[in-house]
């Protein structure tokens, strides 16, 4: 995939963090990742690991999963236009969830820890610009849980 298709892909399926950058911003921004393609049910980081790096899904899926003994469940799934490994890069502490790619795979756009410090330093709108995007899915991902939570208090109420 050539630079200028990449861009046009990330402009595509990531709207709402490239909506306040120019194709400029997009293609400084597009140096500083790395292209990650996973095949059908591919890991990309597993519980217990600390993410070193957080990734934008550009195409396919990726689901995430808990871990009872040897049993997985999903808990949720990223679709393109969203970011996983967000928490883990951030706060540093052990991955939650098992990121795994859907039945068709993932393409990926992989932000390492080296990568985002240059770009605080190199580009600070568009880092400034992304860390805000963080912020909003971390804020979707609290207010999303906080509903589940009160439908299964209200459930529980109901049931006593």
């Amino acid at each position: 995939m050539s630079n200028k298709q990449l861009v046009r892909q990330v402009k595509d399926t990531c709207t709402e963090f490239c909506a306040a950058l120019t194709q400029d911003e997009v293609m400084q921004f597009v140096r500083y990742v790395s292209v990650v393609e996973l095949g059908q049910g591919e890991v990309l980081a597993d519980l217990g690991e600390i993410g070193d790096s957080f990734y934008l899904v550009i195409e396919g899926t990726v689901k995430l999963f808990q871990v009872d003994d040897d049993k997985e469940f999903e808990v949720g799934q990223i679709s393109p236009g969203g970011m996983v490994g967000e928490m883990s890069f951030f706060d540093q502490q052990p991955r939650s969830v098992r990121l795994k790619a859907q039945n068709n795979g993932a393409k990926l756009l992989e932000i390492n820890r080296q990568m985002y410090n240059r770009l605080k330093i190199e580009e600070p709108y568009i880092s400034t610009n992304l860390l805000e995007f963080v912020i909003r899915s971390l804020d979707a991902l609290v207010r999303q849980l906080s509903e589940q939570n009160a439908v299964m208090h209200k459930q529980a109420t109901v049931a006593a």
